[in-house]
């Protein structure tokens, strides 16, 4: 017997998770990053609203990981978006992220992640599922242990735990 889901409990929870990292990134905007805290955010570069130079666009065609750490000034967090300064390879940047062109956020100090399977369309976007996650998805982590080998920290790969997608509970 299936069911067809009218409430969306997919897109609700894809909306209440946003409004988890809207309210982290809002917090660190008023605040700063406490304790040993720091993010590193994923998103799709092509996404509508995304506003990166032309040089950064070159080198990150598809998705970026930025780390928001100890080096990012003016952190400016709307309901739709973020904006913040980060230097790269020396040179300052502006960069504007909306919230809805996010993959994947992570706090490693805490081991705390979450993870947005976003789509290209409308259709698509509402039919997405979200998760919720302990450790980044392989590609995230991948990028965060290059950013942490390019900054001299160092890595621990495959140190994650499992990543636990809503799907698994719905009823097939």
């Amino acid at each position: 017997m299936s069911s067809t889901d009218h409430i969306r409990y997919d897109v609700l929870a894809q909306e209440a998770m946003r409004g988890v990292l809207r309210r982290v990134m809002s917090d660190a905007a008023r605040q700063g990053l406490p304790g040993d805290h720091h993010f590193y955010i994923t998103f799709l570069t092509q996404a509508a609203g995304v506003k990166l130079s032309p040089r950064l666009m070159a080198q990150y065609p598809q998705e970026m990981t930025i780390i928001l750490q100890h080096q990012f000034w003016d952190l400016l967090v709307t309901d739709e978006r973020f904006e913040v300064g980060l230097s790269f390879g020396g040179v300052p940047e502006r960069l504007v992220v909306p919230f809805n062109a996010i993959k994947s956020f992570l706090d490693p100090s805490v081991q705390f992640g979450l993870q947005f399977n976003i789509g290209d369309d409308a259709a698509a976007a509402a039919a997405d599922t979200a998760s919720a996650a302990l450790a980044p998805p392989p590609a995230a982590e991948q990028q965060a242990a290059d950013a942490r080998t390019e900054a001299g920290g160092e890595t621990k790969p495959g140190d994650g735990a499992e990543v636990v997608r809503l799907d698994r509970f719905r009823k097939k």
